[in-house]
């Protein structure tokens, strides 16, 4: 039996990251995460670039763009839908959730969802360095393993 599996040696290429400035003290916190994860994965500044859009709803216009660009390997997206009163959380998770799955369906670029979808504020700092981890990190590593895994199935 075959099996392939993704690692987190050193990967090629280009790295972005999409960053939404609404509910910029969760977002900057996941931002800081993947950063940290892929310096400590050997992808320097260099091989960087971090893209603000005014929200969660508008990364996937940015991610198409630069997945279509062909100069990156992968594409982190991380952003922010805290739940409230209205029906507004739903349609922007939605939206964002979905429009993420496209662009790296219709592209075959790894484009990672890294978008926290919370209930309540506290939720999202738990989710964003606090007493859950950082998913901003989890992102990085994910899109490492994601370049990588795609390397190996050629």
């Amino acid at each position: 039996m075959t099996i392939l599996e993704g690692d987190f040696s050193p990967p090629d290429g280009r790295f972005a990251i999409v960053a939404a400035r609404f509910n910029s003290f969760v977002v900057e916190p996941l931002v800081a995460g993947a950063l940290e994860a892929l310096r400590r994965h050997g992808i320097g500044d260099d091989r960087i670039t971090l893209v603000r859009v005014p929200g969660s709803f508008e990364i996937p216009l940015a991610a198409k763009k630069l997945a279509e660009g062909g100069k990156h390997a992968a594409v982190i997206c991380l952003g922010a839908v805290i739940r409230g009163e209205t029906d507004h959380y739903d349609y922007v998770a939605g939206g964002a959730a979905n429009g993420i799955a496209e662009v790296t369906l219709t592209t075959g670029v790894p484009v990672i969802f890294g978008v926290l979808t919370c209930n309540s504020v506290e939720q999202a700092n738990d989710r964003a360095g606090g007493k859950a981890g950082n998913k901003g990190t989890e992102a990085a590593l994910t899109a490492i393993e994601m370049v990588n895994l795609l390397k190996k199935l050629g």
